[in-house]
């Protein structure tokens, strides 16, 4: 086709002139808005606005240079060449636009979590948040340049039954790890008991969580097992509760008994390290007078509740040897009755 001055001309003009006419408009929005956001004390509509800049310019290029195809005679097959390229810049420059505002939305809203396990849950969604403003974007391009989306629906939906099938335990792990952070059964860095377990957490993941057990070996349970078991937390304990039983001989004198749940009352308030709850005479056993200790130490660390215990019992041994008081022990007594002789 011979050039034409008087075609190309005022498509080239529309083309600059679309152009320039898009980046006046951005700043002239940018100035006019850009007055009342200042005012504000958020900084979204900021980001909005300094998107919205950023956004329209290219639109308007795009847009200009489709008009200005108008006006050049062009092949139909030239110009769906043309406007399907055009429709697809659009498309993705709007999609980048509500990928920005979106993923700045999640990051605000967690950042203004006190929980950084939740906050950090949040910040994850954003690859999905991504995705799925992605295939939004591509479905419309695709019906918006008369793709047939009858054949794409059925592969679709054949193909989310199939991924739905596949990734049906990975989506129910991530709904357990989502139901973990937020009912917060325990965090890492707490000692727990699931079964036979006894672990301390070291992190709670999407499909499952590490644990570091009492033997040093790394232990990975699914979030499902989790919470779908009976879990104690120790590292939530304000304080642990020690109750056992010591026994003493029949041959202990009344008085004795009287004096000893205020001798285990001393030695167990003597250190400062312990609560005294109470101590009873509470059974006659075989071979022993029982009586039953209970005190309370204020800590959830295992380790230092039993150094406060083995203080408490070395304590106990020691008084009670000052004191004459003998630990009972089993013991049988045999009586030998000599039969009488007629």
């Amino acid at each position: 086709m011979p050039f034409d001055l008087g075609t190309f001309l005022p498509a080239l003009l529309t083309l600059v002139g679309g152009g320039f006419l898009s980046i006046l408009l951005a700043r002239v929005l940018t100035l006019i808005l850009g007055r009342v956001v200042r005012r504000t004390r958020s900084r979204a509509d900021d980001f909005i606005l300094q998107v919205l800049g950023d956004t329209i310019p290219p639109a308007g290029w795009v847009i200009s240079a489709a008009l200005a195809w108008q006006i050049i005679p062009t092949s139909a097959s030239g110009d769906r060449v043309a406007f399907g390229l055009a429709k697809l810049i659009l498309v993705a420059l709007l999609v980048r636009l509500v990928n920005r505002v979106s993923i700045r939305v999640l990051r605000s809203w967690a950042g203004r979590q006190s929980d950084d396990a939740v906050a950090t849950m949040i910040s994850s969604l954003a690859p999905l948040v991504r995705a799925l403003v992605w295939t939004v974007g591509a479905l419309f391009y695709l019906q918006n340049i008369g793709v047939q989306m009858a054949a794409i629906w059925a592969l679709l939906s054949a193909g989310g039954i199939g991924a739905g099938l596949a990734l049906r335990e990975p989506v129910a792990e991530f709904f357990e790890y989502i139901t973990i952070l937020l009912d917060k059964p325990f965090v890492s860095g707490q000692f727990i008991n699931v079964g036979d377990v006894w672990a301390t957490v070291e992190r709670v993941g999407v499909r499952s969580t590490r644990l570091r057990s009492i033997n040093g070996e790394a232990i990975v349970m699914s979030n499902s097992d989790l919470t779908g078991s009976v879990v104690a937390n120790y590292g939530s304990m304000e304080r642990r509760r020690l109750i056992y039983r010591l026994g003493v001989t029949y041959d202990t004198s009344h008085s004795t008994l009287e004096r000893i749940p205020a001798l285990l009352q001393e030695i167990v308030e003597s250190g400062g390290d312990a609560e005294f709850d109470r101590c009873h005479f509470v059974a006659f056993n075989d071979s022993s007078l029982d009586f039953e200790l209970v005190y309370f130490v204020p800590t959830s660390d295992f380790g230092q509740a039993m150094t406060v215990q083995q203080r408490i019992n070395l304590e106990i041994v020691k008084r009670f040897a000052d004191q004459s008081i003998d630990f009972a022990f089993p013991t049988r007594t045999v009586q030998m009755i000599q039969p009488t002789v007629d």
